[in-house]
C-alpha cells in the first residue's frame, strides 16, 4: 500500500506538472514566437535527460558489470519518428495558445486520450461501445467549449484540435516503437529531433533574440526542463509497478490542472457554458480509460 500511495503522488506531482506547464507556454509566448520556444524547450528537455539515463540506469543495474540491453537501431528510429510527430504537435499547441485561453487548451490537447482508440480501428484494433460513448462525450464537450452562438470556432481552438490529434498519432508511434527499446533514451532522441525540426521554422519565419530568450528564461526553463525532462522521468518512475489504468486516470488530472492554473495564474476564468464543456471533456477522458469488462470463463 506504501508504495502504491508513493507511485500515485508520483504521477500526480506529473500531471500538475504538465497542467501548469499550459501557463508557462502561454507566458513564454509574450517575448518569443511559437518555434523559437519549442526549439529552445525541447532542446532542455533533451539534454536533461542525458543525466537521467545514466541515473536510472545506475539504480536498475547497480552491478556495473550488467548493461542494460535494448535495440539500439529501433530505439534510434523510434526516437526519430516520435520526434517528427511531437515537433508538429507541440508547434500546432504552441501556436493555438496564442487564440485560446490556457484552460481550454488543456482540455482540448486532453482528448488525444479518446482518439487513441479512435484510430487504433484503422490498424484493427477493435473499439467497443464505451469508445464510442466517450467520442460522444468528447464532441458535445468540445462544441461547448469551442463553437460559439454563432456557430463558429476560434482559429486557437482548431489549432489545438490538430494538436491533439497528432498527440493520439504520437501516443500509436510510442507503442509501435515500445518493445525492445529503452523509453528514456528514446524520449531523448524525440526531443533532441523536434528541438532541431523546430529551429528551421524559427530561422525562417521569426526573428529570435538573445535579449527576448533571457526575458523568457523562466517558462522556457520550466517547460523545458520541468515539463519534458523531470515530468517524462517521474512518469517511467511512476508507472513503474503500477495499475495502468489508474496510472492514466491520475495523469488526465493534467487537463484540470491546466484549467485552475490558467484561473489562479492568469486570471482565465471559464464561463458556465465552458465549465459544462470541461465536466463533459473530463467525463470522456475518464471514462476512455476504464478497465471494459472480462470474458467470463467457460
Amino acid at each position: 500500500m506504501k508504495t502504491q500511495l508513493r507511485q500515485s503522488l508520483i504521477l500526480l506531482l506529473t500531471a500538475a506538472i504538465w497542467g501548469t506547464s499550459f501557463v508557462a507556454q502561454s507566458v513564454g509566448m509574450d517575448y518569443v514566437g511559437p518555434f523559437t520556444f519549442n526549439s529552445i524547450r525541447s532542446l532542455l528537455g533533451g539534454l536533461c535527460l542525458i543525466p537521467a539515463i545514466f541515473l536510472l540506469d545506475r539504480l536498475k543495474y547497480k552491478n556495473e558489470s550488467v548493461k542494460p540491453e535494448y535495440n539500439k537501431k529501433r530505439t534510434l528510429t523510434g526516437g526519430v519518428c516520435c520526434g517528427i510527430v511531437l515537433c508538429l504537435a507541440s508547434n500546432l499547441q504552441q501556436i493555438g495558445m496564442t487564440h485560446t485561453t490556457v484552460g481550454k487548451a488543456g482540455f482540448i490537447t486532453a482528448c488525444y486520450i479518446v482518439l487513441v482508440p479512435v484510430l487504433g480501428i484503422f490498424l484493427r484494433k477493435k473499439a467497443g461501445l464505451k469508445v464510442w460513448a466517450s467520442v460522444a462525450l468528447a464532441v458535445g464537450g468540445l462544441y461547448l467549449l469551442c463553437i460559439t452562438d454563432g456557430l463558429s470556432i476560434q482559429p486557437g481552438d482548431l489549432y489545438v484540435m490538430g494538436c491533439s490529434l497528432l498527440f493520439a498519432v504520437h501516443i500509436l508511434v510510442i507503442d509501435h516503437f515500445s518493445e525492445g527499446t529503452d523509453g528514456v533514451r528514446m524520449s531523448c532522441v524525440q526531443f533532441l529531433v523536434s528541438g532541431i525540426l523546430s529551429a528551421i521554422p524559427m530561422l525562417l519565419f521569426e526573428d529570435p533574440t538573445f535579449s527576448a530568450v533571457c526575458v523568457a528564461w523562466m517558462p522556457i526553463l520550466y517547460a523545458g526542463l520541468l515539463s519534458c525532462g523531470v515530468g517524462y522521468t517521474l512518469q517511467i518512475i511512476g508507472q513503474k509497478n503500477m495499475n495502468p489504468t489508474v496510472a492514466s486516470l491520475i495523469l488526465s488530472l493534467e487537463s484540470v490542472v491546466a484549467v485552475l492554473a490558467g484561473w489562479i495564474l492568469l486570471g482565465q476564468a471559464l464561463t458556465l457554458r465552458e465549465t459544462c464543456g470541461c465536466i463533459l471533456m473530463l467525463a470522456a477522458i475518464v471514462l476512455a480509460q476504464l478497465p471494459g469488462r472480462k470474458p467470463e470463463k467457460a
